[in-house]
């Protein structure tokens, strides 16, 4: 019997399980869009904190649900500081993202928010010393140019509030970078950190801005939980799956997504100057995503 006949169920087994972890990240992309469009659809009623409120309260429940007994031994953290400083970066870019929705399209502002890729490249590099190079420095370079032709700084159509999801891109790549400091924890207690300090912020703040739910609306705070534990769930399934070089680029679906529920939900359809700066900014993001796997694959060898 050759090596090959030896190897190929091993191949297909692990080939297939690679391919269901790409289905349940084009799944996770699905449900996050879906659970964006219904956070724009409640900002033009309620105030962002109120919605960001029971985004962070369902992913608490997801997790505590998950985790049931084990809570104690979960919580536990060897980074605390890092695990609170965290928690407020991902505040930050849910809080900074559903803001912006209130005022600008949907298409646009997750354009503007699939920079992170590349911005946590910058990071790794400035704050724990990683090497990019000038190729994937040219590509971070050239996303930030795409981003700046969405937003369009000093032009007639300028929308400040096209600069939230730019800060909440920013505060995200903060956020993986202090993920990557608090490597010594299981990504359970992360997320765990996470929820709760989003939950507990939240609630402290969410009674200043409360006002009570229309009973037509209660359906949208069901659907934004729903949409979010789920995405949530198949997203950290996927990961522990596939591995990361092979699937992070279909993150980029979401941009599709996006742009049809906008034209769906609100009949806004993304101007040329927002196409022509998402498409720069996915392909600066697969052309740096294609570097980092080489470097990852020469390092492995």
């Amino acid at each position: 019997m050759t090596q090959t006949a030896l190897t190929a169920p091993g191949a297909q087994s692990q080939r297939s399980t690679q391919l269901r972890g790409i289905a349940l990240l084009l799944l996770a992309i699905l449900a996050f869009t879906l659970m964006d469009a219904t956070a724009k659809h409640l900002t033009q009623t309620y105030h962002p904190v109120q919605v960001i409120w029971m985004r962070f309260i369902a992913n608490l429940a997801l997790v505590m649900l998950f985790i049931g007994r084990r809570f104690g031994a979960t919580l536990r953290s060897r980074r605390p500081m890092v695990q609170l400083f965290r928690g407020l970066t991902q505040l930050g870019s849910v809080g900074l993202f559903f803001t912006a929705l209130q005022f600008i399209g949907l298409a646009e502002a997750t354009a503007i928010m699939d920079i992170n890729p590349v911005l946590i490249t910058l990071a790794a590099a400035i704050f724990l010393g990683e090497k990019i190079g000038l190729r994937r420095g040219l590509g971070i370079a050239v996303a930030l140019c795409g981003a700046l032709i969405i937003i369009r700084p000093g032009a007639g159509v300028f929308q400040p509030a096209a600069l939230l999801p730019l800060l909440g891109a920013f505060s995200y790549a903060a956020g993986a970078i202090l993920t990557r400091l608090a490597r010594e924890d299981s990504t359970a207690t992360s997320i765990l950190w996470t929820a709760l300090f989003g939950s507990f912020v939240t609630s402290l703040i969410v009674p200043f801005f409360w006002q009570p739910i229309q009973q037509g609306d209660i359906w949208a705070f069901v659907l934004l939980g729903l949409f979010g534990s789920a995405a949530q769930a198949m997203l950290i399934k996927a990961f522990s799956l596939a591995e990361a070089v092979v699937i992070a680029p279909f993150g980029y679906t979401g941009l599709i997504w996006a742009g049809l529920w906008d034209w769906l939900f609100w009949g806004n359809l993304p101007d040329r100057w927002t196409v022509i700066g998402a498409l720069i900014i996915v392909g600066a993001g697969l052309y740096v995503w294609t570097r980092e796997a080489r470097a990852m694959h020469r390092t492995a060898e």
